[in-house]
């Protein structure tokens, strides 16, 4: 057995200890930065992820022409929910035309999200295919959590089985809105 040369020995362990590190010093940053709650900014929502989301799941709600609307997660079917005041003129009508394009937005999607207004819809409001006008509903707003916000309407996306997911503050950026459906809609 011919010896090893001392100075080849310690440049392979400094190599085999270079790789190790490498490996698993990799693993640990990715670990302190996952369980610290930092995420990329493409990963973020621009709305508030509801935990505990609001539950529709045993809500049926009626539409204003007095059919059901049914939540059928075999559809896979996106929902924006929005529950207008009373009286709601201005603000309701670019709220209407402001989804009514965020959906349009998606293309070949687009036909997988429908829009839920409650209560009353604006005589100038954009009525599309996609709108379900929906009867105000104790049973309904008491699933959509911080529903009675001072600023105005908030905006909630509904999941296809009838979770409330999402809730956007008053005032939103409708884009936001886009962004985080598209993602959402790619699970489908």
């Amino acid at each position: 057995m011919t010896p090893i040369d001392p100075t080849r020995r310690n440049r392979n362990r400094l190599a085999l200890l270079a790789i190790f590190a490498l490996f698993f010093g990799g693993m640990l940053v990715a670990g302190l930065l996952r369980f610290s709650g930092w995420r990329p900014e493409g990963m973020k929502n621009h709305g508030e992820l509801l935990d505990p989301p609001g539950d529709l799941r045993q809500v049926v709600p009626v539409q204003v022409d007095g059919s059901e609307y049914r939540w059928n997660p075999r559809e896979r079917m996106w929902r924006i929910l929005v529950v207008a005041p009373r009286g709601c003129a201005a603000p309701c009508v670019r709220l209407s035309r402001d989804l009514e394009l965020v959906r349009e937005l998606f293309a070949q999607r687009a036909d997988h999200v429908h829009i839920l207004w409650v209560g009353d819809f604006p005589a100038d409001g954009l009525r599309t295919p996609a709108l379900r006008h929906l009867r105000d509903d104790a049973a309904l707003r008491a699933g959509l959590p911080r529903l009675d916000d001072p600023q105005g309407m908030p905006v909630y996306v509904v999941d296809p089985n009838g979770f409330v997911i999402l809730r956007y503050a008053p005032g939103f950026d409708p884009g936001h809105l886009r962004t985080d459906l598209s993602r959402l809609l790619k699970l489908k």
